[in-house]
């Protein structure tokens, strides 16, 4: 499947016109560096960081009222990072709800509001199979 029919797709599946919901995956895909030259192609063959941009695009195209982010910025150069930590904020201003999970200590700071330290968590000793 074609890069932008990737990013366009959750618009699509809840029916947006076409026209708009490509228009929202090449802002996006054009925010976050992705040659124009790639869209007609399928991510499997990008990069990694080509297809975690691609995966940020396709998570924030649709306006979903809340996200559920593992370390969005991981392994991404520094400008790149900086455009996903726009992109997150900028949903965030608009009301989303984020839960994420950011090692960067800089990166926690700019973004929550909250902050959950889960290494302070043990597991209880009646955990495990059932």
């Amino acid at each position: 499947m074609p890069t932008l029919e990737v990013v366009a797709e959750p618009c699509l599946a809840v029916g947006m016109d076409r026209a708009e919901a490509e228009a929202r995956a090449r802002s996006l895909l054009t925010r976050l560096r992705i040659p124009e030259a790639l869209w007609g192609l399928s991510p499997l063959t990008f990069s990694g960081g080509e297809q975690q941009r691609v995966n940020i695009a396709r998570g924030f195209t649709h306006d979903y009222p809340a996200r559920l982010l593992d370390e969005p910025t991981a392994s991404l150069d520094e400008a790149n990072r900086e455009t996903v930590l726009q992109v997150i904020e900028k949903a965030k201003a608009r009301g989303v709800a984020i839960v994420g999970i950011f090692h960067d200590r800089a990166e926690r700071v700019r973004v929550a509001d909250r902050e959950v330290d889960v290494s302070r968590f043990t597991p209880s000793p009646t955990w495990g199979p059932v």
